[in-house]
This record gives C-alpha cells, sequence and structure tokens, in this order.
C-alpha cells in the first residue's frame, strides 16, 4: 500500500537550501524532475498511448457485462415494443376521424375516436416513460461494471506505463470518456430504442394500410444508407483523432499548470504556451471537422424525407382517384410517413452520439483489457525486514542510465538514510525497492526473498512508500485512515495517530475522526496531511517502511515535528529514508550516500564526517550556513 502519489524528483540537501529552512529561495528554481517525467514533457516527445480496444473487443466486453441481466432487458424491450405500437394506433385514428368528415357524419361520430386518440397518448406516455427508464437501467449497470473494471484495472497500471503516455491520457479516459459514455446511456440509448422500434413498427403499418404505401416510403432509404455510409465513414477517424487529441490537450494542461513553478523558474512559458496552442488548435480543428461532417450528413438526410414523402403523397393520391383506398387511409399514411421523421433522424443522429461513446468505450476497454499483473507460481514470504539489492541498474530512458551497479544491504530493523545531490538516483533507488519501477538489471530482495518471486501484490504488502506529495481522500477522517486498515477500529485510529503525534489536532477538528475532510470539507495543512500519511503507515503495519522526502514542504518547524513522527512511525520495521534534511540523515542508523546513480560512500553519520569524503563536505556546508544564520540573527538583534 502506498499512502500518496510517489513524487518524481530529488530535491537537494538543505546543505544547498540555506541555514535551517526547507523553503526555496524565490530566484532560485525548483528541483528538477527525474529523467522519467524531463523526456515525457519535452517538446516533441512521443507518447506510447494506452491501447484502445478494437471493434471486436468492445462487443466481447459488452456481450459479457451484458450477462446476467437477460431478464431486464427482455422486460425493457417488451415494454417498449408495447407503447410503440399503443401509440402506432394514433395515425389510423386520424385517418379514421378524416373519413368521418368528408362522409359528414356529425360530430357525434368523433366522440369515440377523440377518446381513443387520449387513451392511445396517455398509454403510450405511461409505457415509454416506463421502457426508457428500464433501458436507462440497464444502460447505468453495463456503465458501472465498465467503470469498475476500468478503475481497478488502472490502478495496478505500472507507473512507467501511465508516465509513457502521459498522465492526460488516462485523465481523459477517466473523465471525459466515462462522461460522454454516461451521456449516451442516460440520453441516446433509450431515445435510439425507441426511435429503432417505431421506425420498424411504423413500416409495417405502412404495409397494413396498403402494401403499395411501403415501397413508396422505402425510396427513401437508399438515399439514407448512402448517407450513413458517408457519414461514417468520414466521422468515425475524426471522432477517434479528437479523443487523442483531447488526452494530449489535457496532458498538456496537466504538465503547464501542475509544473507552473518550473516554467516560470526556466523561463518555459513560451514554449509551453506554444504547445497548448497547437494543441488546441489541433483538438478545436477535428471538433470543427465533425460539425462540417454532421451538417452534410442532416442536409442529405432532409432530401431523403423529400423523396419519400412526395412519393408516399403520389400514391396516395393515384390510390385515392382510382378508388383503392380512401382518403383517411391516404392521410394516415402520410401521418405514418411523416412520423417517420423524428425518429429517423434521431436514430440517424444519435449515430453521432454513437461514434462518440463507441470510441470513448473502446479506449476503456482498451485499458480494462491489458493484461493483469503476472503473480509467481509460488510466492515466497519474507522471513524479516531485510532488504538487499545486488548490481541494481536502471534507465527511465534507453541511453541514460540512472543507477549503476547499486549493492545495498539494509538489516532488519535498521533505518538507512539516502543523501545525495538532486539527479543522484535517491528517488529511483526508493521507488525500485518499492515495486514502483522495474529495474533493469540486478536484483531486488526483500525478507530474503527475490521480489520477482513475491510478485507485484507481494511486494506492495512488505513496502509501504510514502512521498512528499500525500492525497487526502475526500471523506470522513476516521475512513481516510481506515484504507490502510478497513477493520481497524476507533480506538486502532487513535493509537495510530497518537503514535505520530498527531491525535491533539485531529480530535481537536470541528467533527473530531467524524469530520470530512479533502476536496468539498476541512482542508487539512501540508504537517497535518504528511501526519496523516504516517498514521495510515503504522495502521498498515509493513515489515518495511521508506520515506520519500516525506517531511521536505513542512517548513523548519513543521519538518522537526514530522521527523520526530517519521521516528516513532518506523520503530519496530526497517527504514530507507531519502533525507532532504541532514539532521534528519544524522540520527539515522546508516547513512548511503549516492552520487550519479552509484553508492560512494556508506557508514554512520560519526564515520562519514570523519573520513572527509563528499557526505562531510555536505555536512560542513550545512554546518556553516547554519552558523551565518546564527550570526545573523544575532546582529539584527
Amino acid at each position: 500500500m502506498t499512502s500518496g502519489h510517489t513524487t518524481a524528483r530529488d530535491t537537494t540537501d538543505e546543505a544547498t537550501d540555506g541555514p535551517g529552512s526547507n523553503a526555496r529561495r524565490q530566484d532560485e528554481p525548483p528541483a528538477r524532475e527525474t529523467e522519467a517525467e524531463e523526456a515525457m514533457t519535452a517538446p516533441g516527445t512521443e507518447r506510447a498511448l494506452l491501447p484502445t480496444a478494437t471493434g471486436a473487443e468492445s462487443l466481447a466486453a459488452l456481450r459479457t457485462m451484458l450477462r446476467g441481466h437477460g431478464v431486464l432487458a427482455v422486460v425493457a424491450f417488451t415494454v417498449l415494443v408495447a407503447g410503440t405500437g399503443i401509440g402506432l394506433l394514433t395515425a389510423p385514428l386520424l385517418g379514421h376521424i378524416v373519413d368521418l368528415v368528408v362522409e359528414k357524419q356529425g360530430a357525434q361520430a368523433l366522440t369515440v375516436p377523440l377518446v381513443l386518440l387520449i387513451v392511445v397518448a396517455l398509454t403510450r406516455g405511461a409505457a415509454t416513460a416506463l421502457g426508457s427508464a428500464l433501458v436507462a437501467r440497464l444502460g447505468e449497470t453495463v456503465l458501472a461494471t465498465l467503470r469498475e473494471r476500468f478503475i481497478e484495472r488502472a490502478l495496478r497500471l505500472p507507473l512507467e506505463r501511465v508516465e509513457a503516455a502521459g498522465s492526460g491520457d488516462l485523465v481523459s479516459r477517466v473523465t471525459s470518456d466515462v462522461s460522454v459514455i454516461a451521456k449516451s446511456v442516460r440520453q441516446a440509448l433509450p431515445e435510439f430504442s425507441r426511435s429503432a422500434l417505431t421506425i420498424v413498427l411504423t413500416l409495417v403499418g405502412l404495409a397494413v394500410l396498403d402494401w403499395r404505401f411501403l415501397p413508396a416510403a422505402l425510396l427513401a432509404m437508399p438515399v439514407q444508407v448512402l448517407s450513413v455510409r458517408w457519414y461514417l465513414r468520414r466521422a468515425a477517424p475524426v471522432y477517434a483523432e479528437h479523443r487523442v487529441a483531447t488526452g494530449a490537450l489535457q496532458h498538456q494542461l496537466l504538465d503547464s499548470v501542475g509544473g507552473v513553478r518550473t516554467v516560470r523558474a526556466f523561463r518555459l512559458s513560451d514554449s509551453h504556451t506554444g504547445l497548448l496552442d497547437e494543441r488546441s488548435r489541433a483538438a478545436r480543428d477535428l471538433a470543427l471537422r465533425g460539425i462540417h461532417i454532421v451538417t452534410g450528413f442532416f442536409s442529405r438526410l432532409n432530401l431523403a424525407e423529400f423523396i419519400g414523402l412526395a412519393a408516399v403523397l403520389g400514391t396516395g393520391f393515384v390510390l385515392v382517384d382510382n378508388r383503392s383506398v380512401s382518403i383517411g387511409t391516404a392521410t394516415a399514411a402520410a401521418l405514418y410517413f411523416h412520423s417517420l421523421f423524428n425518429p429517423v433522424n434521431a436514430a440517424l443522429f444519435l449515430l453521432d452520439d454513437a461514434q462518440s461513446a463507441g470510441a470513448s468505450f473502446a479506449r476503456l476497454v482498451g485499458v480494462s483489457n491489458l493484461p493483469a499483473e503476472s503473480a509467481p507460481q509460488r510466492p515466497g514470504t519474507p522471513v524479516d525486514g531485510s532488504v538487499k539489492v545486488s548490481a541494481l541498474s536502471h534507465s527511465y530512458v534507453p541511453g541514460h542510465v540512472v543507477l549503476r551497479d547499486v549493492d545495498l544491504e539494509v538489516r532488519s530493523g535498521e533505518r538507512v538514510a539516502l543523501v545525495g545531490a538532486s539527479g543522484a538516483g535517491k528517488t529511483t533507488l526508493a521507488k525500485l525497492v518499492a515495486g514502483v519501477h522495474e529495474p533493469d538489471g540486478g536484483q531486488i530482495s526483500l525478507g530474503g526473498v527475490d521480489t520477482r518471486e513475491l510478485g507485484a501484490e507481494g511486494v506492495r504488502r512488505a513496502v509501504t512508500l510514502i512521498s512528499q506529495e500525500v492525497h487526502v481522500f475526500a471523506g470522513p477522517l476516521a475512513e481516510d485512515l481506515r484504507l490502510a486498515r478497513p477493520e481497524a477500529t476507533d480506538d486502532d485510529l487513535r493509537a495510530a495517530l497518537d503514535r505520530v503525534g498527531a491525535l491533539e489536532w485531529a480530535e481537536a477538528l470541528p467533527d473530531g475522526l467524524a469530520t470530512v475532510v479533502g476536496e468539498g470539507g476541512h482542508q487539512l495543512t501540508v504537517s497535518q496531511a504528511q501526519h496523516l500519511a504516517l498514521a495510515r503507515l503504522v495502521l498498515a503495519d509493513p515489515p518495511i517502511a521508506i520515506l520519500d522526502e516525506a517531511t521536505a514542504d513542512a517548513g523548519s518547524a513543521g519538518a522537526r515535528v514530522l521527523e520526530t513522527a517519521a521516528l516513532q512511525a518506523l520503530e519496530g520495521r526497517t527504514g530507507l529514508v531519502v533525507a532532504h534534511r541532514l539532521p534528519q540523515a544524522a540520527t539515522a542508523d546508516r547513512v548511503v550516500v549516492l552520487d550519479d546513480g552509484r553508492v560512494v560512500e556508506t557508514g554512520t553519520h560519526e564515520e562519514l564526517v570523519a573520513a572527509g569524503g563528499r557526505y562531510a563536505s555536505l555536512w560542513a556546508a550545512w554546518s556553516n550556513s547554519r552558523q551565518e544564520s546564527t550570526e545573523q540573527g544575532a546582529t539584527k538583534g
């Protein structure tokens, strides 16, 4: 379990930040991102998008989701057929009224047909409403299944796969694509079902009136078929491209807004504005192409309506003239065909929504169909909390090695601090041990068991990683904590909070542990959010914990409080700490210094200071900056 999303950057030690402060100077650029994020955000970098399902795969997935809902589908279809069939009685009744008027039967003769028209309208309305509700319920059930499958798979995607596609690709699928399908399920699906049934049953009604009306009405069909073929051939690729373009735009927005400090510090505003403009124009141009196609589609449908109605009226004139049918029957036929305008246009217009929903459905199914994480046939069980890394190497971009033949052993229960300059590989090593990334070479063992024998699930049970950026989930604070251990009692929650020194402020919240936090609720401070993450760690109780600069953003005073909380949370378990503050490293059992992806020093704080190497230089720089700060404060005083 991870308590929050890991950050993808290695920040400098406090020795480079200034005396006793975690805050960066305003003129100092933020610490750079890791090589992976730099590669993904670099202009012109090609993204390996997440897969999109084929048509056959989408249909197979839909059939799977519909299993077990056959009764609901049959009942919904039956009710819609009944409502549509009853509604078709309107045209014959109106035709009968025309005949009564032509024959001058008097006002009394119109009473019964008019009453029947009212009954038909009410019955049809009730049946249509019920049928539409049942269809919508079926659609919502399928949508819920699709959402669950997508989320379940998306949460287990390897981070490398998400980074290769760009976060915007995944975000656009879980937001805009789901919204498109939801809109289609709630609006388009019931409307399309009613329209399709109306078309079929109306054509049957025309044939019942007089079979010669049917071929006249069908003269419109060739134009409609050609129009649909013309539309589908052009619309399908445009909608698919528009989805990709929207994902690229969201990816760029996330990069530009999320990395605004880096953009400003390195004066990248113009290049990011240019990329936003380019991707916005691409999405806009594809949307306009789609509108142009839809406009051309409906102009062709209007021509089909003209041809069909002219043919039906002409046929009615001929049949009435030779006394084959009455004026009322011809009127009913014309009304039947005219009543086809809306359902035909609606059904064909809904092809627009269907194309868009189909493209979105394929994108969601593409992620849902990704193979599950491979599990070892005989998963091992760690015997303790030890960590052993042998000849470990890793690169985010081919040819750009981040870690080189790293060897490291951490005894069970030992607390080790990772120290090094930005880009030294501290965070990468922490992520590899936590199973966030797969190493390119070498071996990682947890509790004496190779991580390949543990499998991804086994690694997650053995290691908890807390990053610099902690997500506070929306909801009661108690439920946020129970994400780490769902069966935890209120006493367990209070004990975990008390252990990390957070119980006092937690109980002081407006509703205590029942206080709603996160988006739309009570906003926690940075220190409180990190306290929350450390309490989750205590509840999860893994044998190995990794703190990736988990106290870096809290400010000096807050960082010292959190460092104490971190020590309490790590008690009784193996701790691997990516140290932001050198005093934090000084309290560790052992310090490991990385430089350019290699371990260059290892030992206790005292041993490394006495050795006069890289760590000693960092410690001397920190000590001098602290002394200067003290002298400046005394002078000002």
